[in-house]
């Protein structure tokens, strides 16, 4: 039998200095609400193939392992049994795929997309302590979302940053796009430039929320923007944040949020980390950095149906590292 090894390479290169919520509810709904990082990395991708679709021992990379054919995961053979439709798991370290199924699928990403948004706002240097004011423009028209920011009340930019990231706030993230200079159309631009810088071909954004379904991207280059938002000490920090409390600007008033990824708040988990996504379109979504059995692994799930199949693909994947199985790379 052919073997197919497949070497996916990261260069990784400075280019800057200066360093959902899915409500907490049971029922799936559309993301809604819950110090400077440095500048990410650039990355530059090439593929090779020569090896087997049960992979062992692949030479150190250091990103996805994906070809241009559509691939499916067999639950009976070395992978886990993972519900989500689309399904990556990538060891950094040795630089190989562990697990990976249709992670060359195009579909909609819902708020993964606001790990692009607060990358983008951080990149530009704009001033975390800026008060922003919540606007009629900032409400959900697409999905209908709710949302406990009201219009007209301000909070900071880096406040906005942290419930766009911790608790997927919708209205956010929407502000965070509307004050960039240039406005919301310069904003996507970059977010789509961005993307591109980091090898994103097939990702496509045409706004900052992920609440519409034109926000696309697969498996493979999701696990791109994971690695990147790593970089972004901000990032690491809101997204795994368990809960906070926010005040207005003009009015002082308490806000609690939390995390719309109840896996930060497992000390089963180290996430260093993590964002949740849902609309129809999606399905429901996660992606994270995490370390199990010390071994720094990027996860990525897309379109999950069903309350909690994401978190069991999660915890069944952790099980199956935790057991040794991830010797044996899954890869079809």
């Amino acid at each position: 039998m052919r073997s197919l090894v497949l070497i996916f390479a990261l260069v990784l290169i400075r280019f800057g200095s200066a360093v959902g919520a899915e409500s907490a509810d049971n029922s799936p709904k559309p993301d809604a609400s819950t110090d400077r990082a440095s500048p990410g990395k650039r990355v530059a991708v090439t593929y090779t193939k020569n090896g087997a679709k049960v992979v062992s021992g692949v030479p150190a990379a250091a990103a996805v392992a994906a070809s241009k054919a559509k691939r499916t995961s067999n639950a009976a053979g070395n992978g886990p049994d993972i519900k989500s439709s689309a399904a990556m798991v990538f060891d950094v370290n040795a630089g190989r795929a562990l697990y990976a199924k249709n992670i060359d699928r195009l579909s909609s990403i819902a708020s993964i997309t606001k790990l692009m948004t607060a990358m983008v706002v951080i990149d530009a240097g704009l001033p975390l302590d800026e008060p922003i004011r919540i606007e009629r423009a900032d409400i959900d028209t697409l999905k209908h979302t709710r949302s406990r920011l009201r219009i007209g009340s301000s909070f900071t930019r880096r406040d906005l940053l942290n419930l766009a990231l911790m608790s997927s706030e919708n209205r956010a993230a929407s502000a965070l796009g509307r004050s960039y200079p240039g406005g919301l159309t310069a904003f996507v631009a970059k977010m789509n430039a961005r993307a591109a810088e980091l090898g994103m071909v097939k990702t496509r954004f045409v706004e900052p929320t992920g609440l519409s379904s034109r926000n696309v991207s697969t498996a493979e280059e999701l696990a791109l923007l994971v690695r990147a938002s790593l970089d972004y000490a901000l990032i690491r920090e809101f997204t795994t944040t368990r809960s906070a409390q926010v005040y207005t600007t003009n009015t002082k008033r308490a806000h609690g949020f939390g995390n719309s990824n109840g896996l930060v708040s497992s000390s089963a988990w180290r996430i260093n980390v993590s964002k949740t996504g849902y609309i129809s379109e999606s399905g429901l979504c996660l992606v994270m950095h995490a370390r199990i059995t010390d071994r720094p692994v990027i996860i990525v799930l897309l379109n999950s149906w069903g309350k909690y199949t994401r978190i069991g693909d999660a915890n069944r994947i952790k099980k199956w590292m935790e057991r040794g199985m991830a010797s044996l790379a899954h890869v079809n």
